[in-house]
């Protein structure tokens, strides 16, 4: 991490977990770890645990995400939760483009952008995801994949603003598997080059693949990696802690 050139960001995204009380115990148990954390310390919560989780954050140095918003204000769209609700109840980030969120919920490159657009026009700050398949990558495919995904998820967009970019390999998710650190940081780099020419501004991004309390310090020395999207460590308040008190 460079942080005297760009914001650090570890946030944790919490996925399908938790239930209201474990959620607000987590948080309290999270709160003295990462309490003196030189980096920013997100939590993205399911829709039900928001409220939950912004009363226990409360007072401390964890802000909260939203891990999807609509990219209408409203209307019949059964399931959705808009931008403007979520910062109503005072929630700050949201996660947009997830591999989940394609793999599974006909997410696109197009729906992506759209949603980015309304999570800017309301305040959020987005946390945008981006990475490649096994297949793709083994194909050779990983850089044009990235290009396709950044180029279409920006269109429009003018500057950078509050974005975060979050590299996740979607086979380095849930897998066990990882990216060496010189692998990360020479994609993020890649993302980083792509990203500056569309928007003409820096910004940070996060490494999304299986960080967590083992190999956080390797990949967070990374020049060009700003921080971690965490899923599964971001449940652990210990292992989350030790990578946010990452130097």
């Amino acid at each position: 991490m460079n942080k005297n050139l760009r914001a650090a960001v570890i946030a944790g995204n919490w996925k399908m977990n938790k239930t209201r009380p474990e959620a607000k115990a987590l948080v309290e148990e999270l709160k003295p770890l990462v309490k003196d954390a030189d980096c920013g310390v997100v939590v993205c919560v399911p829709f039900t645990n928001l409220e939950t989780v912004l009363e226990a954050a409360k007072g401390s140095n964890i802000k909260v995400g939203a891990q999807n918003c609509h990219f209408e204000k409203s209307g019949a769209f059964t399931g959705e939760v808009s931008a403007d609700m979520l910062v109503e109840m005072g929630v700050e980030y949201v996660v947009i483009g997830h591999s989940e969120r394609r793999a599974y919920f006909g997410e696109t490159d197009e729906t992506v952008n759209k949603r980015l657009k309304q999570a800017l026009a309301n305040g959020l700050k987005p946390i945008v995801c981006v990475g490649e398949t096994l297949d793709e990558r083994e194909s050779g495919l990983t850089e044009d994949v990235l290009k396709r995904q950044l180029i279409k998820g920006l269109d429009g967009v003018k500057g950078a603003g509050d974005i975060i970019i979050a590299y996740e390999p979607v086979w380095a998710i849930g897998t066990g598997k990882t990216a060496t650190p010189q692998m990360a940081n020479e994609t993020i780099g890649y993302i980083r080059r792509i990203a500056k020419d569309l928007l003409s501004e820096d910004f940070s991004i996060l490494y999304g693949g299986s960080m967590n309390a083992a190999n956080a310090k390797d990949l967070l020395a990374q020049s060009e990696i700003d921080g971690g999207l965490i899923g599964g460590a971001s449940l652990k308040p210990n292992d989350f802690s030790i990578i946010c008190n990452c130097d």
